[in-house]
C-alpha cells in the first residue's frame, strides 16, 4: 500500500476541486423533486462542468457512464443516471459527485429524503449524518483508521442500523480512488495511522436493517443494492489530515 502524502500547496490546489464538488453536490441535491429524472440531475453536472471548464471525476472512470451517481431507496451507491428513472415523493435519493480540477479530485455525497414522513426513515438519514460527523471528529494525526471506523460503526449500531461492509471509503486526490481503504467499521488501535497530508473520503453507507449490510450489484454492473432491499442512506466528505486535526474540504453543506 502506497499512501500519497500531499504538500500544503497541493492541498491548496485540491481544496478548489473539493469546493466545486461541494457546490455541484448541493445544486444536484436541491434539484431533487417529484417528477425530476435522475438523468436530469446528471444534466446539471454536465452543464456545470461546461460552464466552469472542469471535468466530472466519475465520468468514464472505469467506464462508468454517468457524470454523477444517483442512487434511490435500496440502491446504496453507483446508481447510473437515467432519463427514464423518475424521482417520486417518499424516495431517498443519494447524489454522489466529484470534480477534477488542478490535477486533483473532490468526492462528496448527500442523501435527500423527498417528502418522507416515516420517523424511522428520517432517523436513518439523521443517523447517517451523525456517523459522518463521528468519523470526521475521530480523524487526526496519530489516529488509527480502526478508530475512525469504530466511531462510525458505533453510532449506527447503537441506533439499531446496519453498516455496509462490502463498500467503504478511500483515499482521494490525484485519482478518484487511492490508498488507504477507509472502512466504516473497525477496532480501535488497528489499521493505518493517519498522518498530516493524507486526504481521505469518509462515506458511511448505513442501512435500515442489519441484513442490509450485505449487498448485491445489479445486472448493469454498477448499481449496488442492499441484499434484502431495505432502504439505505449515504453521506460523504473529503477530509485532509492536518498537523492538529483535520479539515473538511467539501464544505459548505447542511451537515458536518
Amino acid at each position: 500500500m502506497k499512501v500519497d502524502i500531499k504538500t500544503k500547496s497541493e492541498i491548496d490546489r485540491m481544496r478548489e476541486a473539493c469546493r466545486m464538488s461541494a457546490e455541484i453536490r448541493d445544486i444536484c441535491a436541491n434539484a431533487v423533486a417529484p417528477g425530476v429524472t435522475t438523468g436530469e440531475i446528471d444534466d446539471l453536472v454536465v452543464e456545470y462542468c461546461r460552464k466552469h471548464n472542469v471535468k466530472a471525476s466519475f465520468y468514464r472512470y472505469a467506464d462508468f457512464p454517468g457524470h454523477i451517481c444517483v442512487s434511490v431507496n435500496d440502491e446504496v451507491i453507483h446508481g447510473i443516471p437515467n432519463h427514464n428513472r423518475v424521482i417520486m415523493p417518499g424516495d431517498l435519493v443519494k447524489t454522489d459527485v466529484g470534480i477534477f480540477k488542478n490535477g486533483f479530485n473532490g468526492d462528496t455525497s448527500r442523501t435527500v429524503a423527498l417528502g418522507v414522513t416515516d420517523p424511522a426513515v428520517m432517523r436513518l438519514v439523521e443517523t447517517t449524518k451523525a456517523c459522518l460527523k463521528a468519523g470526521i471528529e475521530a480523524c487526526g494525526p496519530g489516529v488509527h483508521l480502526g478508530d475512525v471506523g469504530y466511531a462510525i460503526e458505533k453510532v449506527a449500531v447503537d441506533a439499531g442500523f446496519g453498516v455496509v461492509r462490502d463498500w467503504i471509503g478511500h483515499g482521494v486526490g490525484r485519482t478518484v480512488h487511492e490508498d488507504p481503504q477507509v472502512p466504516n467499521y473497525g477496532k480501535p488501535g488497528t489499521k493505518l495511522v493517519l498522518k498530516p497530508g493524507m486526504t481521505i473520503a469518509i462515506e458511511p453507507m448505513i442501512t435500515m436493517t442489519r441484513l442490509g449490510e450485505k449487498t448485491d450489484v445489479l445486472e448493469d454492473g454498477w448499481t449496488v443494492v442492499t441484499r434484502d432491499r431495505c432502504l439505505s442512506a449515504h453521506f460523504e466528505h473529503t477530509v485532509a489530515i492536518t498537523d492538529d486535526g483535520c479539515e473538511v474540504l467539501t464544505l459548505p453543506a447542511d451537515y458536518p
